[in-house]
């Protein structure tokens, strides 16, 4: 590794698993001491087998005080946020839109989009104080293309992008850096429920013949997180293996 890193203080939500878990183990390698976010329980774990500067927040991102402690804890240890990775997020079942229950709809937004910006607004106003930093935050395929029965989830993560864009904008000239990570079909937990049916119908509309691994994720987060990305904000960055070039 190269060290892209180095110095920079990163926290990452939804660490425990999948994207997230992928994006600390290789902030960490990169250099970066990372606050590894999740309410499972598998951040304990995550930040053990990555060990160096890597510390545990059990958080709840939808709770706006275990959001303040995530920060708290982090700020007690390196004094600074340099990047944040807004990487939490849920899905609901597949449904008409018409019948998805008013409860997914809710825990979808809150988590995903409402949960999202608070976050983001906490990481910014650290940022202000120490000059600057960057960060990704994990929008979407669905924040371009909509999908039949995936309604709240679309909608929410179209959210991710707006407000993504909306906040590069509003900082560029404040040396903060805001940009969306949006994946494809990628191999995570929330991929593990899906029946094979599914899946080989959902091959079949990739170019690359393949999902994606959290790993080519995490990779395009580090572009995005590093200086490598220096003069890049406001941006929506595909990670699909082609999906979306063709519609």
């Amino acid at each position: 590794m190269n060290g892209q890193l180095a110095g920079k203080v990163a926290i990452i939500t939804g660490a425990g698993s999948g994207i997230g878990k992928a994006m600390a183990e290789l902030f960490a390698r990169e250099g970066a001491a990372v606050t590894v976010a999740d309410v499972s329980g598998a951040e304990e774990k995550v930040a053990a087998d990555i060990g160096g500067l890597a510390q545990a927040c059990r958080v709840d991102v939808s709770d706006a005080e275990q959001i303040d402690a995530m920060f708290a804890s982090t700020l007690a240890r390196h004094g600074r946020v340099d990047i944040l990775c807004n990487n939490a997020g849920i899905g609901h079942g597949f449904a008409p839109l018409h019948e998805i229950p008013a409860s997914a709809v809710e825990a979808v937004l809150d988590v995903n989009l409402k949960a999202a910006f608070r976050v983001m607004q906490r990481a910014i106003a650290h940022m202000l104080d120490s000059g600057g930093g960057a960060i990704v935050n994990t929008a979407s395929t669905a924040s371009y293309r909509a999908t039949r029965g995936n309604g709240a989830y679309t909608a929410s993560k179209g959210g991710v992008l707006a407000m993504t864009r909306a906040a590069a904008i509003e900082y560029a000239d404040r040396n903060i850096r805001v940009n969306a990570l949006c994946p494809g079909v990628i191999e995570t937990p929330l991929l593990a429920n899906a029946t094979d049916a599914a899946r080989r119908e959902v091959i079949q509309t990739i170019p690359m013949g393949r999902t994606g691994m959290p790993e080519e994720m995490a990779s395009v987060a580090l572009f995005l997180a590093s200086p490598a990305a220096s003069y890049v904000t406001g941006v929506g960055l595909l990670a699909d293996g082609g999906r979306n070039a063709g519609r």
